[in-house]
């Protein structure tokens, strides 16, 4: 299997997200101990994560030119609004860096931190987590349209049509699997026979 941007991208796309939650938590946790080891990896991990997300944005431009040589004009919104958030997300992961650098460097000989580092990487982590969680929302629109907030509907609309033909056509739903439904106590979920 040969490894392309598509791939890179989705394969990296989840660190940045789910890693500054880690940062913050490991942040959160340093300073209601006073660890000055944990505020310390926390800032660590803050500089090596916006280097990820650097990658993954450099990827996602890359993929997007792959996978949309040609896009709709509905593709072409989808994909600018993933871009222009994830420049917002990436600018909010720089911040942290930053911060987290000066802060590594201002420690090397005291390993303690400036009380403003770790006020001001709390906060930069938490504005980090909020624009990386709707950089992500926004990325996963473009190949999940079940997400979509105008087409949510339009896919609801769809798979209920799906399930009420309950035929052949739609091995998901049969009788067998609404009365199995029914008696286990599943009748609430909407399926109807």
């Amino acid at each position: 299997m040969v490894i392309d941007w598509v791939h890179l991208h989705l394969a990296l796309n989840h660190l940045p997200v789910v890693g500054v939650l880690f940062v913050f938590v490991l942040l959160v946790l340093g300073i209601c101990r006073g660890s000055e080891e944990l505020k310390r990896l926390s800032l660590q991990s803050s500089v090596v994560l916006f280097v990820v997300a650097m990658v993954v944005k450099f990827s996602g431009e890359q993929a997007a030119a792959s996978l949309f040589p040609e896009p709709t004009p509905e593709m072409q919104s989808l994909i600018q609004a993933h871009e222009d958030s994830a420049d917002q997300a990436v600018t909010g992961m720089f911040l942290l860096a930053a911060v987290a650098a000066v802060g590594l460097y201002r420690s090397r000989k005291t390993q303690m931190q400036p009380a403003w580092v770790t006020i001001a990487a709390t906060v930069f982590c938490l504005v980090s987590i909020l624009l990386m969680a709707r950089s992500a929302n926004l990325g996963g629109q473009i190949a999940h349209p079940e997400i979509r907030a105008a087409s949510a509907t339009e896919w609801g609309n769809a798979q209920r049509l799906k399930c009420q033909r309950n035929d052949e056509t739609n091995p998901w739903i049969s009788n067998g699997a609404v009365v199995a439904f029914r008696q286990f106590g599943f009748g609430r979920l909407g399926l109807r026979h």
